[in-house]
């Protein structure tokens, strides 16, 4: 990993003459020796009580915890900051039932079928709840935290996915941590626990679900939560099961929705387990989810972070990675966008992978030391952006000033029609002039044909194709692209899809060829607003056209030359949409598609790739 490194000496902290302490090399915490021995490591289990009673019984509810640490804080008095991971995972989840998935094979604002509730999860107890990032940070002279959320494990109240409660739980225990709340060896009665081990710094970190509780704790604004790595964040459920109006399962999640996780992860062993279904999952998910419209609301509002990010306090190292498709790369950038426009401390680290994937240890271990031991190491000034170049491995990322690449300028790039024989769409042309003149094509919806498939046949009715010549020089591309397009309908309602592909597809990541960027949006949103009025939709006037524009997922990607770049456009995306029934006529008018791209070193640079210098 290419990190800006100050040579500092070694620091010993000796909290009496002889006795162990944290030590410090080149703005990281060592090993220590006297550290190591993990059978000597302090381990204890509590509950610690929230202020909230989520699950109604009329008392405050306690969160299992865990902490391990080192020996010298019992032996020596030695005061250490606390790494923290908190998970609804960590006792168990129901598994990968499809009866627990909504069923998407019906048409677009159709009630859809019945979906089967979960099953009980069966707990899943083991000591220490878990042992994640313990032998990696203990060692280093931390104390590692772990505790299970609301209604999971040997925690007590509801889980509510997203609710307030999931960011008030790990606030709790920053505050035990900080003296400010209660730790007690039961979760009814028990005797008090405190951490007066603790120095009252804490770091959170990670991945998925688990680097989405981070950002919920530090919207709380709690004091002693100093700096957050979450990986792969969902920092909106609306994000992660909606987009642009559409109802959009996860990547590798078809019917998925948020009732769905929250059967998922409710491994709560109690005689409460019928009251929080009955109050959270269907009392309160179930009447305002809306399958139906897909439209963003109350209910979603109160579960988008980007809402309380005003409250962050913590210096934030974002990790995330430019091909998940599960957590969209749109959940990091927008949240680091908003830290960066309040001064908050914000790195950003990305690879060009799939789901999740940490900074390297010596990126995350300078973050740590920085925000929790106060070591000046000079990580505030080291480049604000690290990105796996394609090929390189995760721990060789390469240092950029800013993301976006401060270099990018955006470029537009439009269609050039390709030829129709019997209502078959050729492949037509991506130009830097528009054409004008065009028309209108049509795309017939089937879902039966993936977006690989769509982008290798030379001649389909089931999508529009628009390639640029094969690449003279690599092209960078960083940031946000955004699509304009003028679409009708024969129905009142149509999926939209739109990807940007490498072309030739091979199989692989990045410059190999295949997937790199996609977005998806209802048309009905955008009935009375080209940017889409996302609280309300309204059905399409068949034949009538609507304007539209909006942001496809972000990235950061060099396209290798020999390469060409595709623009996709289909209806239903069988990974992705509701399937309906073969059919729906899409139509586009081809003078209103525009394609906005990010490109470093602006238009010169995509004239150079093109080989029009």
């Amino acid at each position: 990993m290419r990190l800006l490194l100050l040579p500092l000496a070694f620091l010993i902290a000796l909290p009496a003459s002889g006795q162990a302490g944290p030590r410090f090399e080149d703005g990281q915490a060592q090993v220590v020796p006297a550290f190591e021995d993990a059978e000597a490591w302090i381990q204890e289990e509590l509950w610690v009580e929230t202020e909230f009673d989520s699950d109604g019984d009329g008392m405050m509810d306690r969160v299992h915890t865990a902490v391990v640490r080192p020996q010298q804080t019992e032996t020596e008095g030695l005061k250490v900051p606390v790494i923290y991971e908190t998970s609804p995972y960590f006792a168990g989840t129901a598994g990968d039932s499809p009866g627990l998935f909504w069923n998407v094979q019906h048409e677009i604002g159709e009630t859809p079928p019945a979906r089967t509730m979960g099953p009980d999860v069966p707990l899943r107890l083991r000591p220490g709840i878990s042992s994640s990032h313990v032998s990696t940070w203990v060692p280093r002279g931390f104390a590692v935290v772990h505790s299970s959320s609301p209604g999971t494990g040997l925690s007590e109240g509801c889980p509510t996915v997203g609710g307030i409660n999931e960011s008030l739980a790990p606030k709790a225990v920053v505050d035990w941590l900080n003296g400010r709340a209660r730790g007690f060896t039961a979760a009814r009665g028990g005797e008090e626990v405190t951490a007066d081990w603790s120095t009252g710094k804490v770091g959170m970190t990670g991945t998925s679900y688990n680097g989405t509780l981070p950002l919920a704790a530090a919207t709380t604004g709690v004091e002693g939560l100093e700096a957050i790595i979450p990986i792969a964040p969902n920092t909106s459920y609306y994000h992660y099961y909606r987009s642009n109006g559409l109802v959009r399962s996860p990547g590798g999640y078809l019917g998925e929705d948020i009732d769905v996780l929250y059967d998922f992860i409710h491994s709560r062993d109690s005689d409460l387990r019928a009251t929080c279904d009955a109050s959270v999952r269907d009392g309160e998910m179930g009447p305002n989810l809306d399958r139906l419209t897909g439209d963003y609301n109350e209910f979603w509002a109160g579960r988008d972070y980007l809402n309380v990010v005003e409250n962050v306090q913590a210096a934030t190292l974002m990790a995330h990675a430019f091909n998940d498709w599960n957590v969209m790369p749109e959940h990091s950038t927008r949240i680091s966008e908003a830290l960066k426009a309040r001064g908050v401390p914000v790195q950003e680290y990305f690879h060009q992978g799939g789901h999740g994937g940490p900074p390297p240890l010596a990126q995350m271990n300078r973050w740590f030391t920085r925000y929790l031991y106060d070591v000046e190491n000079g990580v505030e000034n080291d480049p604000k952006a690290w990105i796996v170049r394609e090929g390189d491995e995760r721990d060789n990322p390469t240092p950029y000033a800013a993301y976006p690449n401060p270099d990018a300028s955006p470029v537009m790039l439009y269609p050039r029609a390709g030829q129709v024989v019997n209502d078959m769409n050729g492949v037509g042309a991506l130009a830097p002039e528009a054409s004008g003149g065009q028309g209108m094509a049509t795309v017939v919806d089937n879902v039966s044909f993936g977006g690989q498939a769509l982008s290798a046949a030379e001649w389909t009715q089931h999508r529009l194709l628009f390639v640029t010549p094969e690449l003279a020089a690599p092209l960078h591309l960083s940031g946000t692209s955004t699509i304009r397009l003028r679409v009708a309908s024969n129905k009142p309602a149509v999926n939209l899809s739109v990807w940007l592909v490498s072309l030739p597809w091979t199989e692989g990541r990045g410059a190999r060829g295949g997937i790199v960027t996609r977005g998806w949006a209802d048309p009905q949103n955008y009935v009375s607003s080209v940017e889409g009025t996302l609280t309300s939709s309204m059905p399409l006037t068949p034949g009538e056209y609507v304007d539209m524009q909006f942001y496809l997922q972000p990235d950061d990607q060099i396209l290798a030359a020999g390469q060409q770049l595709g623009l996709l456009v289909f209806s239903s995306d069988r990974e992705f949409t509701l399937w309906p029934q073969p059919g729906t006529e899409l139509m586009v008018d081809l003078d209103a598609l525009a394609l906005e791209l990010p490109v470093v070193g602006g238009a010169a640079a995509l004239q150079a790739a093109m080989g029009q210098n």
